[in-house]
């Protein structure tokens, strides 16, 4: 059965040609001899494997393919673009195939063919959907040690010890995201398995150690990270302000992640809160300057629905209050900040400090339920390489949801910096558990008759939403008394002159 790869798919290469030549006349002429076949008649009666991009961007391709597979026959014509040029008087008769056509592409490339090509549907009806990742298991861990000892054998590598082989895994299943998962992006893996081996050829040894997977890891990194080292000057210069240490109200480090395609890298961001008398609610600075993407402006509405349901079900919310990310002049996207914005919001309406050296990430639900996000390794490790420029000082850490922290997969000085108490990282479930961490007091818990448990963070919030209510009553009451006054001097002045 054949199986034939066609890397080139003009029509020339696909369907055949008839071929032509210029007799002595100068007349283009043509005879049977000068039939060829392409690689749909060659791959008859087994596959035929094409590239699908490269289908879609040779011209007058698709639709010819797309009618030989509905009819099950070729023909074999010249392509002619120039049709006023063409010469051949000969036109061959269709020629029965039986041809299975695989196109690999993208999803995105699938999606724009299955909602606008009707065709499409017809001919192509199975679909294979391959993972980037898979699970850990004997078996995968087993495949891994055989793909390294295949790359290196091939391209006469040094070989890899079992702690050069059980960093590559660990490698990948940094890559995957998650401690149960391994990556099967292989040309990454390929590339670190060939810089791993040059480390360990440079140093003169005759095998590849884990030592030697670490330097290319930090090899690939420092040929990537310029942005980030610009970055983590001017934090340590305080360009770029934040604070590591100590308490503040209405101020607390945030975390976010730079994608710069290849790379990725987390840094944390300052947010602040200010609130006052309003019924303008939860303003969000970065969407009034058009810096805010949708996903981070539904973030914000859910914790504004968290306050409501928190606080104001049975008295109106009264208060303005609004958030800002602090020395951002690009654009901000994800609801991953949303608990952090939340954090800052309790903290300025009961004033009541928070640590500086705690960095939260987080998702919410409008029921005050962390929501797992992405790129918590890069964040963890932002902030650290923050705190540890600033100086450690025990009781720093990141505040993530507990749902991440299976993905947690941090670089070996985090890890020891951990295990040694230098910092901490505090896995959280709701935003109760996380204002505990925060403020070192209780959160509250409902009565059943009105307000929350005495002295608690929520008890200090509830009692300055009702001080807000009073003075915007208050302020509302004097305003139209001074209405009043004003229309009642205008009556009588128009009484007198009438």
């Amino acid at each position: 059965m054949p199986v034939v790869v066609e890397n080139s798919p003009s029509y020339r290469n696909l369907f055949g040609t008839l071929e032509r030549i210029v007799d002595r006349f100068g007349y283009w002429r043509t005879d049977f001899s000068r039939i060829k076949g392409g690689s749909l008649l060659h791959a008859s009666g087994g596959f035929l494997i094409i590239n699908a991009l490269d289908l879609f961007t040779e011209p007058g391709a698709w639709k010819p393919l797309k009618r030989t597979l509905i009819s099950g026959c070729l023909e074999i014509t010249g392509y002619d673009p120039f049709y006023h040029m063409a010469g051949s008087g000969l036109k061959p008769e269709p020629i029965p195939v039986d041809v299975k056509v695989v196109l690999i592409g993208d999803r995105r490339i699938y999606n724009l063919l299955w909602s606008h090509e009707e065709d499409f549907r017809k001919i192509f009806k199975v679909k294979a959907d391959f993972d980037h990742v898979t699970s850990i298991n004997t078996q995968t861990l087993k495949e891994y040690v055989s793909f390294v000892k295949k790359i290196t054998s091939e391209e006469n590598l040094l070989p890899f010890d079992v702690r050069g082989l059980e960093e590559i895994a660990a490698y990948g299943s940094r890559i995957a995201g998650s401690k149960d998962k391994i990556s099967t992006q292989f040309t990454l893996i390929a590339d670190m398995i060939r810089e791993a081996a040059f480390c360990a050829r440079d140093r003169g040894v005759d095998k590849v150690t884990r030592d030697d997977v670490r330097c290319a890891i930090t090899n690939k990194r420092e040929r990537l990270n310029l942005i980030e080292d610009k970055i983590q000057e001017m934090l340590e210069k305080d360009i770029l302000m934040i604070q590591t240490s100590g308490k503040a109200v209405g101020q607390i480090n945030g975390l976010s992640v730079y994608d710069l395609g290849e790379y990725r890298f987390g840094r944390p961001a300052k947010i602040t809160v200010r609130t006052s008398v309003g019924r303008a609610g939860v303003i969000n600075v970065e969407r009034e300057a058009d810096l805010s993407g949708p996903v981070h402006n539904k973030g914000v509405l859910v914790l504004t629905g968290f306050l409501r349901g928190k606080f104001a079900r049975t008295k109106p919310l009264v208060m303005s209050a609004s958030i800002c990310f602090e020395q951002s002049y690009i654009g901000v996207d994800g609801d991953s900040a949303s608990s952090t914005e939340i954090y800052a919001i309790l903290s300025s309406l009961a004033r009541i400090p928070i640590s500086q050296g705690i960095a939260v990430t987080g998702s919410v639900n409008q029921y005050g339920q962390i929501q797992p996000i992405g790129g918590v390794n890069e964040k963890v490790e932002g902030f650290y390489d923050v705190c540890k420029a600033k100086r450690l000082t025990g009781r720093q850490g990141v505040i993530v949801p507990v749902q991440n922290v299976p993905e947690l997969q941090l670089r070996d000085d985090v890890v020891r910096a951990v295990q040694q108490g230098k910092f901490h990282i505090y896995p959280v479930a709701t935003v109760d558990e996380g204002i505990e961490i925060l403020t070192g007091k209780p959160a509250g818990r409902e009565l059943k008759g009105k307000g929350f448990t005495r002295g608690s963070v929520y008890d200090l919030v509830d009692k300055a939403l009702d001080g807000l209510a009073r003075q915007y009553k208050a302020s509302a009451q004097e305003n139209e008394k001074e209405s009043n006054k004003k229309n009642g001097g205008k009556a009588v002045a128009t009484k007198k002159r009438t």
